[in-house]
């Protein structure tokens, strides 16, 4: 004996908040659910658990998680999965101030603990400042090429 439960399936939907196709209805009471024709009636159906609604399926996360992991290793970042040029991905300015401050961090302690002359130290930054330098190798590299480095601070070394 099949029944025509469209309306009792809208009413419940509009009654749970839910649409009609996350209806369900309990098999052994379709006689009471088609006696129910008003929103009153289902709410009291819903009460009494003949009536309810199909929990939303969600995406698994399982997958996401575990690359995450993944992620946070060092994995899974090979040139497959880059999208953008590498410029985008660590803009061009950002790796200008990293090399900058470790520049200058670097010829500060050299200035400190009294390698540096003001005088040297003065060149250096401003080279440092226009560029100059690729690394702070590349400093220690021109240091040693210009006698840079003081004798004093030789003699500790």
């Amino acid at each position: 004996m099949t029944y025509d439960l469209t309306l009792q399936k809208r009413l419940a939907g509009d009654v749970l908040s839910v649409g009609p196709k996350r209806i369900r209805f309990d098999p052994a009471r379709l006689n009471d659910i088609k006696a129910a024709i008003t929103k009153t009636d289902i709410r009291g159906l819903v009460r009494s658990g003949v009536i309810s609604a199909i929990p939303v399926k969600g995406v698994s996360r399982v997958r996401a998680r575990k690359n995450a992991v993944q992620r946070s290793k060092g994995l899974r970042k090979g040139p497959g999965s880059h999208e953008g040029k590498a410029t985008a991905r660590a803009p061009g300015k950002d790796l200008w101030m990293a090399k900058v401050r470790a520049q200058r961090k670097f010829l500060k302690q050299l200035k400190d603990d009294g390698v540096l002359t003001p005088a040297s130290f003065k060149q250096l930054y401003r080279r440092s400042k226009g560029g100059y330098f690729r690394s702070i190798r590349h400093i220690k590299l021109f240091m040693n090429e210009h006698n840079l480095a003081t004798r004093e601070a030789k003699g500790k070394q």
